[in-house]
C-alpha cells in the first residue's frame, strides 16, 4: 500500500480545523443524536441476559466508551486504520437480535466470544470488500443512502410516541405535540441568517425542547445523582468470553452485514462530503470497524459500525470537518468513564429526539435522492435496479414480521432494509451493468425505456413529438442525439422510416 502524504491530504473538505471550542460545541451536537441509537442495544441485549439494572448501567456505559475509541479511530485514524471521514461509530443495530438470541443459550460471555472471533474473521476479508467500489457506482449509492434515511423513519416515529410501546401515554398527544414543537424550532433556527445559530439548529432545539419538556413535566432529572460518578469499564466484567461455533457463525452472517452497511455509510458520507472515497479509504475504514469491534468484548461492548443518523447531520449542518467527529469520540469516551454525565443527556425525552430524528433522517433520504438524479435512465436498465432495490428495502419497514418463518440467517440478512437493498442493488448492477452477455441491448427491457417512449398509433398526428426532435438518416432522435424508440399498441418495437411505412416488428 502506499503512503500517504501530505499533499494527497491538502486541500480536502473533512481536514478543515475549526478550532477546539467549534470542534467540541459541534462534536456534542453529534453525541446528542446518537446517543439515544448507541444506548438501546445495551438495555436490549442486558435485559435478554437477565442481569440487573446496576450491570445494565455498566453496558451502556462500556458502550459509550468504546463507541468514542471507535469514532476517534474511524475519523483521525492510524495508518491502515480509520477512513479519516466524518463518521461516528457505535453499537451497531444490526446484531441485536442475534446477540440476544445467544445470550439466551450462553449468556454474555458467549456473546462476546462470538463478536471476537467474528469480527477477526471480518478484519480478515476486508480487502475484498475494499476492492468493491467500482460496484458503488451513484446508482447504488443513492439507492442505499435513500434506503438508510426512510429505514431510519420508524425509529424517529417511535422516539415521537415516546418509545415506550408498553407505556400508557405511548403515542399520546402531548408527546407527539412536543416533538412537532422540537422540529418547529429546528426549521425556525435552520432559516437564522446567523450561520452559528443555523448550524447548530438540531442541538439548540434539543436544549430548547428539553427545557420545555421539564416545564411541562415530562422530563426527569432526579436520577441524574444516582451512581457513581466516575467509573472505567472493567475488562471482562462479565467473565472470560466462552467460544460456540453456532454463535460465531450467526455473528458472522451480521459481520458480513456490517460490512456491507459500512461500506455504504462511507460511500454516503463522501458523497455528502464532496471528497474522493476510493477502495484504499474504504479498506481502512472497514478495518477500523472490524478493528474496534474486536477489542470491543474486552471492555463488554459489542460490534461496532457507522451510525446513519450522524451522515444525515454531516448533511443538514454542512460542517463536514472530521475533527468535529473526532471531538464527538473524545466526549463519548468521557461519558463512558463518567456515567453522572451520560445520565444527564439520558434525561432528554424521547419525543424531542424524535422531533429531531424526522429532519436528520429526512436529508438523509433527501440526499439519496440527489444522488439518483445524476443518473442516467436512458437505454439501460438503471430504472429497474433502483425500483427493486427500493421496493425489497422497504419491504421490512412495511412488514416487519416478513421474514418471520425463514431460516435465522435470512431473517438476518435481509431484516434491515439497508443492507437487503445494498445486497439487491449491488447485484441487479452487476448483472445489468456488467455482466453484457449476448447481442448488445438495441432493444433493451421496457424498464430502460420506461423514459419516453412513442407510440405508432399517434406518431402521424405528431401528438408525441418533442421540442427538438428531428429526423436523422430517417430515423426520430431527441434534442440530445439519441433515437427515441417507436412502439406500437402492444408495446412492440415498429421500425420506422420516414415516408414508408413501418417494415416489421
Amino acid at each position: 500500500m502506499a503512503k500517504r502524504t501530505q499533499a494527497d491530504e491538502a486541500g480536502r473538505p473533512e481536514d478543515e480545523r475549526l478550532g477546539i471550542g467549534k470542534s467540541f460545541t459541534y462534536g456534542i451536537q453529534h453525541v446528542l443524536t446518537m446517543y439515544g441509537g448507541i444506548i438501546a442495544p445495551p438495555l436490549i441485549i442486558g435485559g435478554a441476559a437477565g442481569v440487573p439494572p446496576a450491570e445494565i448501567g455498566l453496558l451502556v456505559a462500556s458502550c459509550l466508551f468504546i463507541g468514542g475509541l471507535a469514532t476517534i479511530l474511524q475519523s483521525y485514524g492510524v495508518p491502515f486504520f480509520g477512513s479519516r471521514l466524518p463518521l461516528v461509530q457505535g453499537t451497531s443495530f444490526a446484531g441485536v437480535a442475534t446477540m440476544t438470541a445467544i445470550v439466551a443459550d450462553g449468556g454474555l460471555p458467549a456473546v462476546f466470544g462470538a463478536v471476537i472471533v467474528s469480527t477477526l474473521l471480518g478484519l480478515l476479508i476486508t480487502p475484498v470488500f475494499s476492492r468493491l467500489v467500482k460496484y458503488f457506482p451513484p446508482v447504488v449509492t443513492g439507492t442505499v443512502i435513500t434506503v438508510i434515511g426512510l429505514s431510519l423513519m420508524p425509529v424517529a416515529a417511535q422516539w415521537a410516541m415516546g418509545n415506550d410501546t408498553k407505556a400508557a401515554d405511548f403515542g399520546s398527544v402531548s408527546d407527539i405535540g412536543l416533538a412537532a414543537l422540537t422540529l418547529t424550532i429546528v426549521l425556525m433556527l435552520s432559516k437564522v441568517a446567523v450561520p452559528a445559530i443555523s448550524r447548530l439548529s438540531i442541538l439548540l432545539s434539543i436544549v430548547v425542547g428539553t427545557v420545555l419538556a421539564a416545564l411541562l413535566g415530562k422530563a426527569d432529572f432526579s436520577a441524574v445523582g444516582d451512581g457513581a460518578i466516575f467509573a472505567i469499564p472493567t475488562p471482562f466484567a462479565f467473565g472470560a468470553p466462552t467460544f460456540d461455533v453456532a454463535a460465531i457463525v450467526s455473528m458472522f452472517i451480521v459481520v458480513l452485514v456490517t460490512l456491507t452497511e459500512t461500506t455504504a455509510d462511507i460511500l454516503a458520507v463522501g458523497e455528502i462530503v464532496g471528497t474522493r472515497v476510493g477502495k484504499r479509504r474504504i479498506g481502512d475504514g472497514l478495518r477500523a470497524d472490524m478493528a474496534s469491534s474486536a477489542i470491543a468484548p474486552v471492555f463488554n461492548g459489542f460490534t461496532q459500525s457507522a451510525f446513519a443518523q450522524n451522515v444525515g447531520l454531516v448533511a443538514i449542518t454542512g460542517v463536514r470537518s472530521r475533527f468535529v467527529v473526532t471531538a464527538g469520540g473524545v466526549i463519548l469516551l468521557v461519558l463512558g468513564m463518567l456515567p453522572v454525565l451520560g445520565r444527564v443527556v439520558a434525561t432528554i425525552p424521547y419525543p424531542v429526539l424524535g422531533g429531531a430524528g424526522l429532519v436528520l433522517f429526512g436529508t438523509v433520504a433527501a440526499s439519496g435522492i440527489k444522488t439518483l438524479s445524476k443518473v442516467d435512465y436512458d437505454g439501460n436498465m438503471n430504472l429497474v435496479v433502483v425500483a427493486a432495490s427500493l421496493g425489497l428495502g422497504m419491504v421490512p419497514i412495511a412488514a416487519p414480521d416478513f421474514y418471520h418463518h425463514f431460516p435465522a440467517w435470512v431473517g438476518t440478512i435481509f431484516h434491515s432494509g439497508i443492507s437487503a437493498a445494498a445486497l439487491m442493488a449491488v447485484v441487479l448492477n452487476l448483472v445489468f451493468n456488467h455482466l453484457k452477455p449476448g447481442k448488445a441491448g438495441t432493444d433493451p427491457s421496457v424498464f430502460a425505456t420506461a423514459t419516453r417512449v412513442i407510440d405508432y398509433s399517434d406518431l402521424k398526428a405528431f401528438s408525441q413529438l418533442e421540442n427538438g426532435d428531428k429526423i436523422v438518416d430517417g430515423q426520430i432522435v431527441d434534442a440530445d442525439g439519441k433515437p427515441v424508440p417507436v412502439r406500437d399498441a402492444d408495446g412492440r418495437p415498429v421500425h420506422y422510416r420516414i415516408g414508408s411505412e413501418p417494415d416489421g416488428h
